[in-house]
This record gives structure tokens, C-alpha cells and sequence, in this order.
């Protein structure tokens, strides 16, 4: 596989990639992130990803390369559910999901040079735990849940919580690596 552009600062991200053994250089862009409304969040993860992308497609260190942007949300109760402002805002995020499915959505956007694009989504459920709000203080006050969409992070602490999962695994950690490399290899 050829060397990819991946148009993101998510160091998860990035140790899935290399897991993978996919060769990468990472390009970012600092876009303001805007989702159009009333948006599924299937719609809100794959525009937002292509956004990233798009991005970073005109920057020279991209140029000739395929770029790869993702997005990830979490959906409860037909909300989605970002990255938390507030240990406040983290905390009701990790209240409602408390001894609950919720669903975890990846938006992947792959651009190639002079080929057509190939933007998918990818869903899985998680189970929670029910968790007492001394273990929402407790993990909150580790920082871990800040800059976690749905304010927890299946590869750290938050890993307590899962009950279960039906879907990948990577792609709670915010890229489904599988179905991105097989995209990859159709290209070729």
C-alpha cells in the first residue's frame, strides 16, 4: 500500500494506522467544523470528514498523495453527542449512557488524485455499565474524557465502562481500519 495523508491530529488515529501497517504522513488543516442541520449523524461524520479532507487536499506537503479524514460521534437518544466543553457537559454525557446502548458513527473520507472519492460510514453499538456518578467524578478527573467524543475513550480508562460492543473495535477508537484498507485496495 501506498503512502496516505491522513488529515487528522487524533493520535488514536494514528496508532491504528500503524497497527495496520499502513506508511502515513499527517497533514492537518484547522477547519471550523460545521454540520449541516438536521443532519443524521451518518450525514454529519461522512460531511465532516470530507471537509477535513478537502481541506487538506490543496496544501502542497499533500499534493499527489491520497488523503484520509475521519470523524466520530457518539448518538443517544437521536442526539449526537461531540466532544464534551465542560467537565459539567462530560459528565451528563457519561450519565446517559449509563447502563445503555448507544451508538458510535465514523465518518471516512478517502481523496485521491484525479480518481473519484470514496467517503463511507461506519456504525457500532456499545454497551455500558451502569456507573455510579462517584465513578463519572472519578474518571472525569483524569482528563481523559475532554477531548473523547461521547466523553470516554474505549482504549483508556473508559474501557471499564463497555458492557459489550457489536460492531469493529477501532472504529469506537475513531477509525474502522478494515474497511478503510479494503476502500484502499479497490483504489488500486
Amino acid at each position: 500500500m501506498r503512502e496516505i495523508i491522513l488529515a487528522s491530529s487524533s493520535p488514536r488515529r494514528r496508532e491504528i494506522l500503524t497497527m495496520a501497517g499502513v506508511p502515513f504522513r499527517v497533514v492537518v488543516s484547522d477547519i471550523a467544523e460545521q454540520i449541516s442541520p438536521g443532519s443524521s449523524p451518518e450525514q454529519a461524520v461522512r460531511e465532516l470528514a470530507r471537509q477535513k479532507a478537502e481541506a487538506v487536499q490543496n496544501m502542497p506537503q499533500a499534493e499527489g498523495f491520497p488523503i484520509v479524514a475521519a470523524d466520530t460521534v457518539v448518538y443517544l437518544d437521536g442526539k449526537i453527542l461531540g466532544k464534551p466543553h465542560s467537565q459539567d457537559e462530560a459528565f451528563s454525557m457519561l450519565s446517559a449512557l449509563s447502563g445503555r446502548v448507544h451508538h458510535v458513527f465514523t465518518g471516512v473520507c478517502i481523496l485521491v488524485p484525479e480518481r473519484e472519492h470514496i467517503c463511507f460510514c461506519e456504525e457500532t453499538l456499545v454497551e455500558f455499565y451502569p456507573l455510579s456518578p462517584k465513578e463519572i467524578r472519578d474518571y472525569i478527573a483524569t482528563g481523559e474524557p475532554m477531548d473523547k467524543a461521547g466523553a470516554y475513550g474505549i482504549q483508556g480508562r473508559g474501557l471499564a465502562f463497555v458492557k459489550r460492543i457489536e460492531g469493529d473495535f477501532f472504529n469506537v477508537m475513531g477509525l474502522p481500519a478494515a474497511r478503510l484498507i479494503r476502500a484502499m485496495h479497490s483504489l488500486d
